[in-house]
């Protein structure tokens, strides 16, 4: 087994070594994933990557990646010569600001469930990706047997959409945190909300919310067998992880408890512009981050790229992720 120190594991390099959990997790061979484009977040080009946790099988699929120029406003508590410098300590180029998306789908026994469903098409050319990467893998995105959301974010839930605002996944279940459906569907958030937000509230309102094929589920309940909801508030009032949990093995899907690791994974007490309400995210990113170290349980979050799953160490004042092969 090949083996980094902490401040390598980010690196480009890092693509070609495992990272040696013991226990339930099974790595296949790389040969097993397909290529890509590449990207700073998917050096390898990988289209999925897939592993099992216990009985269950767990695909991560790339929907693609964008590119942000640098602003004073990204992470507000830091300047962009700090976030320069810390794309620049895991190896990336420093000229952008890269952003990748990693849908996370679990079989569980006969039961097929993907939890988030990217930003969909029109956003990018370098996004929407997602169906491709899904058929490469061998799963069949209109044969989902339900579709479990973190929260209500553009590139979390537009994927969703059809024509005309209608599901995208006919008849397919949806599954949305209470406390989040709760809040975007208020009428009087939208006065409430920052402009560039308003338009979120508007389409759920006048879409998702109307679905039939939506279900709510509390903090603490099972989404669907075997995946639990995990309240993780902060990025928005009800973001929510989940835990898969089959035979002796367990999983972590964070959603964007983190951004890109080398942002609020490395350096968790910087603020991105994102988080709704960046203290509690703060607070809560550190709780779930101490509990998954303590408990070396495997993580998979939506911006890590590719191969999105593994588990997290500590590294003085912050933490970084040890990834899968």
């Amino acid at each position: 087994m090949v083996h980094f120190n902490r401040r390598q594991v980010l690196s480009a390099a890092v693509a070609g070594a495992a990272f040696g959990i013991s226990g339930s997790l099974e790595i296949l061979p790389s040969a097993l994933a397909q290529a890509s484009a590449a990207s700073p977040l998917n050096p390898n080009g990988l289209k999925f990557h897939k592993f099992k946790i216990g009985d269950a099988e767990v695909f991560t699929i790339y929907e693609g990646a964008i590119w942000r120029e640098h602003a004073p406003g990204f992470v507000k508590n830091a300047s962009v010569d700090e976030i320069k410098a810390s794309l620049k300590s895991a190896g990336m180029a420093d000229d952008k600001v890269p952003n990748s998306y990693t849908v996370t789908v679990v079989k569980l026994g006969d039961r097929t469930v993907m939890l988030d469903a990217g930003n969909g098409a029109g956003r990018s050319p370098d996004v929407g990706l997602l169906h491709a990467n899904m058929k490469a893998a061998g799963l069949d995105p209109m044969r989902l047997n339900a579709i479990v959301v973190t929260h209500f974010h553009p590139d979390h839930i537009f994927g969703l959409y059809g024509n005309d605002d209608q599901p995208l996944y006919g008849e397919t279940e949806i599954v949305v945190p209470e406390a989040e459906y709760r809040y975007w569907t208020d009428p009087a958030v939208i006065e409430k909300l920052a402009e560039a937000r308003r338009g979120i509230a508007r389409r759920v309102q006048a879409s998702l919310q109307k679905w039939k094929t939506v279900r709510q589920v509390a903090d603490g309940a099972e989404a669907v067998p075997g995946i639990r909801a995990v309240a993780t508030p902060g990025h928005t009032p009800g973001h929510t992880s989940y835990r898969v949990t089959s035979g002796s093995g367990s999983l972590m899907v964070l959603g964007d408890l983190t951004s890109i690791p080398p942002v609020n994974l490395r350096n968790p007490g910087w603020h991105i512009a994102f988080d709704q309400d960046a203290v509690l995210a703060e607070a809560t990113r550190r709780k779930v981050l101490d509990e998954v170290v303590a408990s070396k349980t495997v993580c998979t979050g939506y911006h890590w790229g590719m191969p999105g799953a593994g588990t997290i160490a500590k590294d003085g004042n912050g933490y970084v992720l040890i990834p899968v092969a």
